[in-house]
């Protein structure tokens, strides 16, 4: 075996149609895209959403709803994650850093305490926000919750 003796593997290797080359070559004449309408013609690229002149999906369904851009999103944590976590590591204050180096917030994240879930440690929490049931689980066992502005 040589370069002058390479070839591509059988089947890989197909001949392109000669589109538009005359009456001879059987693809003449319509050049195979039929007759008349937009698609025979030259330049046609079809508008996304375009149904024929149909009136589109997009405008036949109703508008609704929009996107509040002041909305401020909350990783929930629940009160028997705390738990689990304040056992585990043998801590009595959990803060933002110490639930990101545990791996359940990221450093853009807030934080809100959910309620779910029983708590039995003394614990002095500081996050961006609790909800009412998991504050007060928190303070009656004589724990502390603060909330980060």
């Amino acid at each position: 075996m040589n370069l002058s003796n390479l070839k591509p593997a059988i089947g890989s290797v197909k001949n392109s149609k000669r589109i538009g080359r005359g009456q001879g070559s059987g693809r003449g004449g319509t050049s195979t895209r039929g007759h008349k309408g937009a698609k025979s013609r030259s330049g046609y690229s079809s508008k996304v959403g375009f149904e024929g002149g149909q009136m589109p999906l997009q405008r036949r369904l109703p508008k609704f709803g929009f996107k509040n851009i002041n909305r401020v999103e909350y990783r929930g944590i629940n009160l028997d994650t705390l738990q689990k976590l304040a056992v585990e590591k043998n801590l009595d204050t959990i803060n933002f850093d110490t639930l990101q180096a545990n791996g359940l917030a990221s450093k853009n994240d807030r934080i809100k305490i959910l309620g779910r879930g029983e708590l039995t440690a003394k614990l002095s929490v500081t996050v961006h926000a609790f909800t009412e049931t998991a504050k007060s689980s928190i303070e009656s066992l004589g724990g502390s919750a603060t909330t980060i502005a």
